[in-house]
């Protein structure tokens, strides 16, 4: 059979292609993934106490674009769940990211919101234009916070020290100089009440979308006919690594399941310095199930090859996908998506906007001018 499109994953880039190619062109789409499930790290599903867990750990959605939104939420009901995090330090729980409240309890001080930055100012490090993830926090609180929060979390979650990464791997974790606990403060956030593999299925619940899963790109790109191509796995290992491999941080998780109503007071709890995992995670609060029963996960960073999820930010790394991102510019009918694609550390609403856009901007329009030629 011949397809129009070829979409390699069925993650959320991968499935919002797939849709707007299905449902706004009409052409028929083929969506492969080499897991024996629909949506890539998002997959959920319930384990044998009836707890629904996600089989690669938390998963909240948030996002401030109302278009994201909207689209989003065609496909799924949201339950408004609101995400808060504690950090265990020394015996003792903060809650993250570092606000008003974790700073008064970590100093033992009785800051306001009018104090509370100036006392860190007098803290921080006097650090012009910071380069590295180290440099961000100490220019932003100091060392002790840092080493506290960050340094330990950092080496566990990355496999490098934070003076080997980026600036932007810090710089997006928030400092509030309010009692704001949530974790995230964007305009919609939740997840799913059916969950996410529901909400894959309703993605491509479409005509002219066929899912085919176990199935490896290679094996399938010599095996059907297709015009073009979308893929969305690592862009290193569709040019057969020419350039070498690029670091890819995965997790591994433990999962535990207790006869008990819960195992801890929320749903994650972070250890950046005590254990080896970096946090807990307990799936009823996501969901807000009742039940006797409770599972969690311990979530392990590691290199992985098989299970890339987060690009590793730093200028050499992003020499070396520069180098890809070239020959990738050169070749025709053949689009890069998502996460790993395009080497960036992407949320879930960033995955589906970056694919929208390829949508509106390339795919679409390149067929209705098709048409009208």
């Amino acid at each position: 059979m011949m397809y129009d499109y070829l979409i390699v994953g069925c993650g959320f880039a991968g499935a919002t292609l797939a849709e707007r190619i299905a449902n706004e062109l009409g052409k028929s789409v083929l969506i492969v993934d080499r897991r024996n499930h629909v949506g890539g790290n998002a997959y959920d599903f319930t384990d044998r106490n009836g707890i629904r867990v996600g089989k690669y750990g938390a998963h909240i959605f948030h996002t401030n674009s109302a278009k994201i939104w909207n689209y989003v939420a065609r496909f799924a009901e949201f339950n408004g769940y609101v995400h808060t995090v504690d950090a265990f330090i020394d015996g003792q729980l903060y809650p993250l990211p570092l606000n008003l409240q974790t700073i008064n309890k970590f100093f033992g001080t009785d800051l306001t919101e009018q104090t509370v930055e100036a006392f860190l100012k007098s803290k921080s490090l006097k650090i012009k234009n910071p380069k590295t993830a180290e440099e961000m926090v100490l220019s932003k609180v100091g060392r002790e916070l840092y080493e506290a929060f960050y340094q330990n979390y950092t080496i566990k979650q990355w496999g490098l020290h934070p003076r080997e990464l980026d600036a932007s791997v810090t710089a997006r974790l928030p400092i509030r100089f309010n009692e704001d606990c949530r974790y995230f403060t964007d305009r919609w956030q939740g997840i799913p009440r059916e969950g996410y593999e529901n909400l894959f299925r309703n993605l491509l619940n479409f005509p002219g979308i066929e899912v085919l899963l176990n199935t490896s790109f290679r094996l399938v790109e010599s095996a059907v006919q297709f015009d073009k191509l979308i893929f969305t796995g690592p862009i290193d290992e569709f040019f057969d690594y020419g350039f070498g491999k690029l670091p890819y941080r995965s997790l591994s998780f433990e999962f535990e399941r207790f006869e008990r109503e819960y195992f801890q007071h929320k749903a994650v709890v972070n250890y950046p310095n005590e254990q080896f995992f970096t946090r807990i995670v307990e799936y009823k609060y996501f969901y807000q199930q009742k039940s006797p029963y409770t599972t969690i996960s311990k979530e392990y960073p590691c290199w992985n090859d098989q299970e890339p999820y987060y690009p590793v930010p730093n200028p050499a790394n992003r020499e070396v996908y520069g180098r890809y991102r070239k020959m990738a510019d050169k070749l025709k009918s053949v689009y890069f998506c998502g996460r790993l694609a395009t080497y960036k550390y992407l949320n879930m609403d960033q995955c589906i906007g970056q694919a929208l856009s390829l949508f509106e901007k390339q795919i679409s329009r390149q067929e209705k001018a098709r048409l009208a030629v």
